[in-house]
């Protein structure tokens, strides 16, 4: 591993990314145990860079093209579309998607930020990992702890302003928490709001991420299931008007449009 200083193989220079099949590394070793402890190396390093204040967008791209990587040796296939739209406006945006699994907020980064510097809305416990903790710290995010819902909107309204003002761009996940159903009731609409203040557009993001499964003891450690394909979508940017509520349909539209055209109908809760 090395310290880097550009961006490598930037997906989103193309608008469509499809796993080779030559990619895969056969093993006697299982997926998860491949897989979970090459994580762990990349991590440790780029705690060691965050601790020296070494850890730029540079290094944070490395780490997450390393890991996707990881993750298609082991043999999961990635199906990424719509990553023009991603560079097809002026100044920073709200990212919109659900929220499946860990897979999102480590490939993401690798994908958004070459294009459009970005941090992410984060949950408080993981910045008090000592894995995560200095990694999360160093790349400016907006920390909300999931209890208080009118702190949350505070703190996401205040400090996501600032970011966006700064020309940093925002991905937030509006669901509460991981969850391998896409429940429609409580996917709220605070992106939107954030967009709203900050006149910016939000683009949505589809995700079915199933490949990683959340763990029955530690949530970020579940099986790999390489049986199942990733597929991760980016819609059009959507511009606000009146109160948000018509742009709030237009995201969960497109992302229960693309479940459905990706198969999995049975995942959206209504």
């Amino acid at each position: 591993m090395e310290i880097v200083k550009e961006y490598k193989n930037v997906l989103a220079n193309e608008d469509v990314y499809i796993t080779s099949p030559n990619l895969e590394k056969k093993s006697i070793f299982s997926p998860a145990f491949r897989f979970f402890s090459r994580m762990i190396r990349i991590f440790v390093f780029a705690n060691k860079l965050s601790k020296k204040n070494l850890y730029d967008r540079y290094n944070w791209v490395n780490s997450s093209k390393m890991i996707m990587d990881e993750l298609e040796k082991v043999g999961i296939k990635f199906e990424i579309s719509g990553m023009e739209n991603i560079s097809s406006f002026e100044g920073p945006a709200v990212f919109i998607g659900n929220h499946m699994s860990s897979l999102e907020t480590v490939v993401l980064p690798r994908i958004i930020c070459p294009k459009k510097l970005v941090c992410f809305v984060t949950k408080q416990e993981l910045n008090k990992t000592l894995l995560f903790g200095p990694i999360n710290s160093a790349r400016h995010p907006i920390i909300v702890g999931r209890e208080n819902a009118r702190e949350d909107l505070t703190q996401v309204m205040e400090q996501g302003a600032a970011r966006l003002k700064e020309g940093r761009s925002i991905v937030l996940f509006p669901q509460k928490t991981r969850a391998s159903v896409f429940d429609v009731k409580n996917f709220n609409s605070l992106g939107v709001k954030l967009a709203k203040r900050s006149n910016v557009p939000v683009v949505p993001i589809a995700l079915l991420t199933e490949a990683w499964k959340n763990g029955k003891l530690v949530k970020d450690f579940g099986k790999i299931d390489t049986s199942k394909k990733v597929y991760i979508a980016f819609g059009k940017p959507i511009k606000i008007t009146g109160n948000g509520s018509e742009q709030q349909a237009e995201v969960i539209e497109f992302i229960t449009s693309h479940l459905k055209k990706w198969g999995r109908e049975e995942l959206i809760l209504e």
